[in-house]
């Protein structure tokens, strides 16, 4: 567990950093176009690393630990799609555009609330 958070850390840690290094480059002014999609999908690199340290966690844990996380997952797609479309419908009736960067945040919120319910239950 303690190599798994760890790796997650470093993972976060390089996010942020790159996330940083990204938006303070692009207000800094870049004038390539390539240059600017290229700095602005730098965070990307590490959310991929995360996403791997996520599944190697999930590979290594037990069967019901998998359990757990699979629930957690449900409630986090099911809640986020809910959402996400209900809010989708709203702006139809001049609600203000959600950004993407909304669902990522989301989607990790309700796994965190569906862990946290399938730990009291389990």
């Amino acid at each position: 567990m303690k190599k798994y958070l760890f790796a997650l850390f470093l993972s976060f840690t390089a996010y942020v950093i790159l996330l940083v290094f990204s938006l303070t480059t692009l207000a800094n002014g870049v004038d390539h176009p390539g240059q600017r999609v290229g700095i602005t999908l730098l965070p990307v690199l590490p959310a991929f690393l995360i996403c791997i340290v996520i599944f190697k966690e999930i590979n290594r844990i037990d069967e019901m630990q998998r359990r757990l996380q699979l629930e957690a997952l449900a409630i986090s797609f099911a809640a986020t799609g809910l959402i996400t479309l209900g809010y989708g419908f709203l702006e139809n009736v001049g609600y203000p555009k959600m950004s993407m960067f909304v669902i990522w945040p989301l989607m990790g919120t309700f796994w965190l609330i569906g862990v946290i319910f399938g730990r009291l239950r389990y």
